[in-house]
């Protein structure tokens, strides 16, 4: 699908998200269709408080916005965040971390009790991995996990001359066919040096808005 179709796709999902913000505070992720979400929801930012921002690339588009970003420590819960993804299967198990967000954005996640991914129909995948597979890891660590990830089947790819807003840095695992999300969340969040890896299925999305030529498409449901 051409970059202008694709961008049409994402923008129809951020809409159709809109629909789901019922007010307060809510969390805001990372990526190009969460892009088109803050866009959005500058024309209802009266109905809501404030945000939580999953990037300091995202906090700067909602403060242009006029949308207020507040601290997660001040907040506590939310009811809601959207955010985006790289890749979900029909359980809602999703890859993320394309745009280095991973941590901030797993933390967000868990702090909300709904948690609602938008995106095109093209990241909806059988099995998770053809997307490479992003891990933040702390600096000196990144060799020691690196041949951690070369034991588990993967190739990992030192994204160089990126620094996570954390301060830490990204391995990209290719060569990955993620049948067991869970599993393999547990499993690289339990090496040493790991911050986290960009599986998102001990907290899956609980609802999947995909842009579709033939309008959004919901999942579960």
């Amino acid at each position: 699908m051409a970059a202008s179709g694709q961008d049409a796709l994402k923008r129809q999902a951020a809409e159709a998200a809109l629909a789901q913000v019922e007010g307060g505070v809510i969390g805001v992720g990372t990526g190009s269709t969460v892009n088109h979400f803050i866009d959005c929801l500058a024309g209802i930012k009266g109905r809501i408080d404030g945000a939580v921002s999953s990037s300091e690339v995202s906090s700067e588009r909602l403060r242009a916005h006029g949308i207020p970003v507040l601290d997660l420590n001040a907040v506590g819960g939310l009811a809601l965040y959207v955010d985006g993804a790289d890749e979900s299967n029909h359980r809602l198990q999703l890859v993320k971390g394309g745009g280095g967000a991973l941590t901030r954005e797993k933390i967000v996640a868990a702090a909300s009790e709904r948690f609602i991914c938008i995106a095109d129909e093209g990241k909806l995948v059988e099995v998770l991995g053809a997307f490479p597979l992003p891990v933040e890891v702390i600096p000196m660590a990144r060799s020691l996990v690196a041949r951690a990830l070369v034991r588990m089947g993967g190739t990992p790819v030192w994204r160089e001359g990126f620094v996570t807003d954390n301060g830490n840095l990204i391995l990209d695992v290719h060569g990955l066919q993620i049948t067991d999300p869970c599993a393999v969340e547990q499993a690289i969040n339990n090496l040493a040096g790991v911050v986290t890896v960009g599986i998102f299925a001990l907290r899956p999305a609980d609802l999947l808005i995909l842009g579709t030529p033939g309008g959004p498409r919901t999942l579960p449901g």
